[in-house]
């Protein structure tokens, strides 16, 4: 089994969608080597391979380098890439130029992807570790109708709210995604 191949069944991708997400993935995983990093691309990876499960996937209409730059732009726009205070930090007029799209062709892409998937600022799915760490809404839990800071909480219990997939990973530890 090839390595695509191989991060592709563990996504749970259809065999049918292998050609055009590895041809998808390829673009946004060298994007991300040279402009961005690790994170991005695996955050990248788990957004297609989303948009490819999907069904019919939307992936199959489409260039295929236009997909791949609504894919990169979605995940920094989750993370505030474009604001300066961020690293790695791009604006959208940069992003657009490498990956060599029209700006506006990457945020219509970028927002149709949202829109299908539901995907929200600080979405906790393709957030990077840096960002779910800094906000606290991550760790607002809700108890007798009351919010509480789940880092507040004895690790046990912790661990029992991972556990059910209501927090992330543990705070202050490696997160496995």
């Amino acid at each position: 089994m090839t390595e695509s191949a191989a991060w592709m069944t563990q996504y749970r991708v259809p065999k049918a969608e292998h050609e055009v997400l590895a041809e998808i993935v390829a673009i946004a995983d060298a994007f991300c080597g040279e402009h961005l990093d690790d994170e991005y691309a695996d955050l990248c990876r788990a957004l297609a391979a989303k948009l490819a499960r999907k069904k019919p996937s939307p992936l199959r209409r489409g260039d295929r380098r236009i997909w791949a730059s609504g894919i990169v732009h979605t995940v920094g726009w989750v993370n505030f890439l474009a604001d300066p205070a961020q690293r790695p930090h791009l604006r959208s007029e940069q992003l657009a130029e490498l990956l060599a799209v029209k700006q506006t062709t990457m945020g219509n892409k970028g927002a149709l992807i949202r829109d299908l998937l539901g995907i929200r600022r600080f979405d906790p799915e393709f957030s990077r570790r840096e960002m779910i760490e800094k906000s606290p809404f991550t760790w607002l839990i809700e108890i007798n109708g009351l919010p509480v800071d789940a880092r507040w909480l004895p690790e046990q219990s912790q661990r029992a709210l991972v556990e059910a997939g209501i927090l992330p990973f543990m705070p202050g530890e490696g997160a496995d995604r």
